[in-house]
């Protein structure tokens, strides 16, 4: 939250979307989401696709949206408990769709132009330094998508 207002200014007045723990998104608001940003960032615990229902998401054309930031893959007891429980529903080639590399070519094949995402699993403040980065540099420094991705590599 104190990243979001500290970088508001530099946003568009048009930021929608859902913040906070209080309630998952339905897959509708999902789709809305998706289909009506130019830049999309999700920024939650576990894997993106374990929230979204993946045939829906490769049935979606959304190539308004230019770019995709996933801040995915932070991992605490509860959320590992979560997706454990989810995943026992699921066959091993639908969570082999869920990993990071799959998901990108999920999201671009649905239209996305660019996309940034985490390749392993981190925790809540390493995943807060690189929104940070991400932030300052895409927005108060207007660097391009890949110049911040080689910042947020080094």
């Amino acid at each position: 939250q104190e990243i979001l207002e500290k970088y508001h200014d530099l946003f568009t007045v048009q930021w929608e979307g859902v913040i906070g723990n209080m309630r998952a998104p339905s897959q509708a608001e999902w789709e809305q989401l998706l289909t009506n940003c130019s830049a999309f960032l999700f920024y939650g615990m576990e894997r993106f696709l374990s929230h979204v229902l993946l045939n829906w998401l490769v049935a979606m054309n959304i190539p308004k949206c230019r770019l995709v930031i996933l801040l995915d893959l932070v991992r605490s007891q509860q959320s590992y408990q979560r997706i454990a429980d989810s995943d026992f529903h699921k066959s091993c080639l639908r969570i082999a769709l869920e990993r990071p590399t799959e998901t990108a070519m999920l999201l671009s094949l649905t239209g996305v132009g660019s996309i940034i995402a985490t390749q392993w699993y981190t925790n809540l403040e390493e995943n807060a330094e690189k929104l940070e980065t991400l932030f300052e540099n895409l927005l108060s420094f207007g660097k391009t998508t890949g110049q911040t991705v080689h910042v947020l590599q080094k």
